[in-house]
């Protein structure tokens, strides 16, 4: 009986510890003309408790969508578990369906992702859930095309976020844009930059004023170390040059950033054992000092 009843005790003990999922909701963006999804996860005390709660939004990579993360990245699981063990504070996880968008604005003005986000998204977070809305308690993370975007927003909008991480970040030095095979450059690239684009005239004012590399470059330090910024890639991932560049480019400016690059490729078993310390990275600011 007492083997039975502790068992009871235990179970109930590791539900109550975890948080809430919502897999699918929508906001309905005037900007987009559309209803976009996302999913969210609240932390376990979300629903007994008053107070308001930090937020991180995780953008997912190009082939997915809102449902990524918790699907393949199990993020409820892993967030649920450093929150028990004091990893991570209590967070608003929310995940947006960012579709091919990249998260940015399409050169021809017919995909206004990034305006979406940063206009409509966010205060739909902030005033649907009890988030705070400080910038000290926003984060931004991502993997892949979300790690992209991850990096697009920071460097964009330090006034907004104060730590960003990204895994895998989709960071291309120029010469890889301009070496893009034709039909991948075209189905990938086309609808962000321009369609039909060929070699060196892929360079023009739109990758430009999205090019990672080349706003971290048009940044001073000043700027750029207003956010706090996490970058992990993997050693045989094809984005590894590009993230090298990124921490060489931080590093002689002198901005503070951590830089991992572990054991790994492209993949969700990276992504999911490296979510953790992204989360712990954006939680330290998160917590008083």
């Amino acid at each position: 009986m007492c083997l039975f009843l502790c068992f009871l005790v235990s179970t109930g003990s590791a539900l109550a510890q975890q948080g809430k999922v919502i897999e699918e909701q929508t906001v309905k963006s005037k900007i987009l003309k559309r209803n976009v999804k996302y999913t969210i996860y609240l932390p376990a005390d979300y629903e007994t408790a008053n107070r308001t709660y930090p937020v991180v939004y995780l953008l997912h990579g190009y082939s997915d969508d809102n449902t990524g993360w918790l699907q393949f990245g199990e993020v409820n699981r892993f967030a649920d578990q450093a929150i028990l063990d004091g990893t991570i504070p209590p967070m608003i996880i929310v995940m947006p369906d960012g579709g091919t968008s990249w998260y940015i604005n399409s050169y021809d003005g017919k995909e206004k992702y990034e305006d979406f986000f940063i206009k409509e998204f966010i205060p739909h977070v902030e005033q649907a859930y009890r988030v705070k809305t400080e910038r000290q308690y926003r984060g931004v993370a991502g993997l892949s095309m979300g790690g992209y975007g991850t990096l697009i927003y920071a460097i964009k909008y330090p006034q907004l976020f104060s730590a960003a991480a990204a895994l895998s970040a989709a960071v291309f030095p120029d010469d890889q844009m301009v070496n893009q095979p034709d039909d991948n450059y075209e189905h990938v690239f086309g609808q962000l930059f321009g369609r039909g684009l060929k070699g060196k005239d892929r360079l023009n004012k739109d990758w430009q004023a999205n090019s990672v590399l080349n706003l971290v470059q048009n940044k001073t330090a000043d700027e750029l170390s207003k956010v706090r910024y996490w970058i992990d890639c993997g050693d045989d991932d094809f984005l590894t040059i590009g993230n090298s560049m990124l921490h060489i480019a931080l590093t002689e400016k002198k901005v503070p950033h951590e830089f991992r690059m572990r054991d790994g490729a492209h993949n969700w078993t990276y992504w999911r054992t490296g979510i953790t310390n992204a989360l712990s990275f954006i939680g330290d600011g998160f917590r008083q000092k």
